[in-house]
């Protein structure tokens, strides 16, 4: 998608998301838990001695998901291609900072954060330019740091079929979860890994303890994959 293509989306965001997911008797609320729940696992297991790590959010969008991470983090920054949602994010989060940026280039000073993530973004990018996104959200990671990309699970039937009935999905080209890690280890990020999530729909404290029993079983709506930079 375009940069005025998503600044079309940027009013009626979640509405549109719910749309897509209405078949499943899910909220997009559901879904945005879940995706908190396993970034707050993945700082448990890799950034456990950084107390108040720093968050670098690459296609943040309208910010959804920022109200469940700023407990976990010390600061967190967005980015976005679409300046109209990077205004109602800082609109709807006031401590946080966001930019909007030409999807290229990142507008951050090298090592400049913890962790960098992109939840749902990279299958909107177009494929020539994966390894540069890559590229650019390991750049901005210090060492020792984290690079997180959440991805559908293309692998999922239902996942597929949310994905279709997406308008602003239209373009995707979702990656399965061992190209995604293939993409990380060639991206020069040690520690390689996937976790995969949403098998169950119940964010209940006993089936997520249930879950990441199954983070191996390549069949949940969801996966994240992580690298370390080095």
């Amino acid at each position: 998608m375009t940069k005025n293509e998503f600044d079309a989306y940027s009013d009626n965001y979640t509405a549109t998301v719910e749309q897509s997911i209405s078949f499943s008797g899910l909220s997009h609320g559901f879904f945005q838990l879940s995706k908190s729940l396993m970034v707050e696992d993945l700082l448990a297991m890799r950034l456990s001695d950084r107390a108040q790590p720093t968050l670098l959010d690459v296609g943040c969008g309208v910010g959804a998901l920022h109200p469940l991470l700023s407990p976990m983090f010390g600061a967190i920054n967005g980015v976005d291609v679409s300046k109209d949602s990077i205004l109602m994010a800082q609109a709807n989060n006031p401590k946080n900072l966001y930019q909007d940026y030409d999807g290229q280039s990142l507008p951050y000073a090298d090592d400049s954060f913890d962790m960098s993530l992109a939840v749902c973004v990279m299958h909107h990018v177009p494929t020539e330019h994966w390894v540069n996104f890559l590229a650019e959200m390991t750049r901005v990671v210090a060492p020792g740091g984290m690079v997180c990309l959440i991805e559908h699970n293309p692998i999922n039937p239902a996942t597929r079929l949310s994905v279709a009935r997406c308008p602003f999905d239209a373009d995707a080209v979702l990656l399965g979860a061992s190209q995604m890690k293939r993409r990380l280890r060639d991206a020069g990020l040690a520690d390689v890994s996937t976790r995969h999530f949403v098998f169950l729909p119940s964010n209940n404290p006993f089936f997520r303890g249930f879950e990441r029993y199954l983070h191996w079983l390549p069949l949940g709506a969801q996966y994240a994959a992580i690298g370390r930079v080095s």
